[in-house]
């Protein structure tokens, strides 16, 4: 079966802790229309409690169990439920990924003091003051997890830098010095170096942090009995750093443990090259792909259909392209936002769902909706789209774009799916397979009636209706 991912949270979720109680309650019908990956959020403490959705990570080891940051459950539930809710998925042949945020923490139990220099904001290699004491959020304690499962104490020795200095009250990036201190280097080159991205900065490069954390990693997939990773903000952190612990932890567990890493760049030759620098560990999103649909989906007929394809990770690796449309950090009112709305999104899905390259991820504000950004639930088309992926989306792949509003391909195994973007209906003759021929197809999507019967020679005039998107199945 095709691997479909879908990511089972946006950012405007509820803090309510009835998330993975949701989740146990429709693990069923996701697996029944072609869902078989989960990607969950992150499930452990959060320095914002049960606001925080995960990011801004307080306790690796508190998944809802522990009495801390002013609740024992987080945004999304219980550690019982978390737990639950993975069986639940697991007994309808569906697959977990843990989202590990390992950048930085948050919610500092106390603090300590620490030489530091300021740097520029705009280049962190620059650094605009001497070497003076700040008072760093640093201490981490976990006092009302006391010592279950780590007796690890996080302090400055294990951290890179911080925004905030407590003494004098000021917001600024510090870098820390002193020996086997400062910035890593094997890191996305924006602003000079991009290894601080917020809070409190890991420093994955300290053999004590290392060692906690593949601690803490393996302790992770055993008591939650995971099948992978999306790894977090992958360009702030060592490059070495992510290819040493996915390949540690498959060494020491014997499971395939299924990774995909987020480096958020349009710029194709940098997560190639990150591809590369890592030995294809693990798989990447492709970020310039999503924004040929957002581009799609503003300029409207202004846009060349026959452009899609081009400067994206799945053009020079597809093997390790995870694709998508939409998610939590492009959804309105995130730093990343680019969403690309329903003028082309169901396009874009018909592309990722039924298209050979990549492993598509399907977004979980785009099929339940999204009611902070009064954005509709997309459920129905996409769940017409998935069984096409599930059913018939396999064989060899023939494309046609040769036309900029009408673009198509087939499938050998049954199906021929058409994208358009003009104002006017568009046909294509495109050939599925010669021993097919006889067979009748239909638009699983409905967007176009009746009935196309394939030639002698394995050709079709498939149909799509203008500014649309059609699948054509094998009946």
């Amino acid at each position: 079966m095709n691997k479909t991912i879908m990511q089972f949270f946006e950012w405007y979720l509820p803090s309510d802790g009835g998330h993975w109680n949701f989740l146990k309650e429709h693990c069923k019908q996701l697996s029944d229309v072609g869902i078989n990956t989960l990607w969950l959020p992150p499930a452990y403490k959060g320095g914002g409690g049960i606001n925080d959705t995960g990011y801004g990570v307080y306790d690796l080891y508190d998944l809802g169990e522990f009495d801390q940051k002013g609740a024992v459950r987080t945004k999304y539930g219980t550690k019982d439920q978390y737990i639950e809710a993975i069986a639940e998925a697991h007994k309808n042949n569906i697959e977990i990924l843990a989202d590990i945020v390992l950048n930085q923490k948050g919610g500092a139990d106390d603090t300590e003091w620490v030489k530091v220099v300021k740097v520029d904001p705009a280049n962190r290699n620059n650094k605009i003051s001497d070497e003076y004491d700040i008072k760093a959020w640093t201490k981490f304690n976990f006092p009302g997890r006391n010592n279950k499962y780590s007796d690890f104490k996080w302090n400055w020795e294990h951290f890179n830098g911080v925004d905030w200095d407590e003494n004098k009250k000021e917001s600024a990036i510090f870098e820390f010095t002193g020996i086997g201190k400062g910035w890593d280097q094997d890191v996305d080159s924006e602003n000079g170096n991009y290894d601080y991205l917020m809070l409190t900065d890991v420093d994955v490069s300290s053999p004590v942090v290392y060692e906690e954390l593949l601690k803490w990693a393996l302790w992770y997939i055993e008591i939650a009995n995971l099948d992978g990773f999306r790894l977090d903000a992958v360009k702030h952190i060592d490059y070495e750093f992510f290819t040493r612990l996915i390949n540690d932890l498959r060494t020491i567990t014997k499971k395939e443990l299924f990774t995909v890493g987020e480096y958020w760049s349009g710029d194709t030759n940098v997560l190639k090259k990150y591809v590369e620098e890592t030995c294809h560990a693990f798989n990447i999103f492709d970020v310039p792909l999503h924004y040929n649909f957002f581009s799609a989906a503003k300029e409207k007929g202004n846009y060349d259909l026959r452009s899609l394809k081009s400067n994206t990770l799945i053009s020079c690796k597809p093997e390790n392209s995870v694709t998508f449309v939409n998610n939590h950090d492009t959804q309105p009112g995130q730093s990343l936002e680019s969403f690309v709305d329903k003028s082309f999104s169901l396009q874009a899905y018909t592309f990722i769902l039924t298209r050979q390259e990549g492993v598509p991820n399907v977004f979980f504000g785009d099929y339940y909706g999204i009611p902070n950004n009064n954005i509709a639930p997309l459920k129905d088309e996409l769940d017409k789209l998935l069984k096409a992926r599930k059913d018939f989306a396999y064989g060899v792949q023939h494309d046609y774009f040769d036309d900029a509003h009408v673009v198509g391909w087939t499938r050998e195994d049954g199906l021929a799916a058409l994208i358009s973007n003009g104002n006017d209906d568009g046909c294509i003759k495109m050939f599925v397979s010669e021993k097919l021929s006889g067979k009748n197809f239909v638009d699983i999507t409905g967007n176009v009636q009746g009935e196309i019967k394939i030639a002698e020679d394995g050709n079709g005039d498939f149909k799509v209706n203008g500014n649309s998107y059609s699948v054509w199945c094998m009946v």
